[in-house]
């Protein structure tokens, strides 16, 4: 197995660098699995919702989507990707803002970690408006 942080990763989806993006390509495409940790993941979708790409939610979801097509791609807990893109993807705005991937990778993290330690998931809180339309997240309460 190998890893490759968001800049390989990048390349590889963008096709965006006649140098690098062949080389990204090789190593994702090659005969050993290659691990995508929950810090590129994140780091991937937002460099790609920021400033420079500007991707919008159906793009996001489809960019995780063609990661999880991709056969020697291994997530940290590809239980929990799944998980955080379908929540993600039925998530509505509030207030004209949506929740991000990065929500809800969090609580399907956070409850997968209590499931692990036999704990029971009381929810992640968080004072996100956007994020509270995800199930598991609540608010803080005075």
């Amino acid at each position: 197995m190998i890893a490759v942080d968001t800049n390989v990763l990048l390349r590889y989806l963008l096709e965006d660098d006649a140098d690098q993006s062949p080389l990204a390509a090789r190593l994702i495409t090659g005969k050993r699995p290659v691990l995508v940790t929950d810090v590129v993941l994140a780091e991937l979708i937002w460099t790609l919702r920021g400033k420079k790409y500007q991707l919008k939610k159906t793009e996001l979801a489809t960019v995780i989507l063609a990661l999880f097509q991709e056969p020697n791609i291994r997530f940290e807990d590809g239980q929990v990707v799944w998980q955080a893109l379908n929540d993600y993807r039925k998530s509505k705005p509030v207030s004209g803002r949506e929740a991000d991937f990065a929500d809800a990778h969090i609580i399907n993290k956070s409850k997968s970690i209590a499931g692990r330690k036999k704990q029971r998931f009381q929810g992640s809180y968080t004072f996100d408006t956007a994020a509270l339309s995800l199930p598991g997240a609540k608010a803080p309460r005075g």
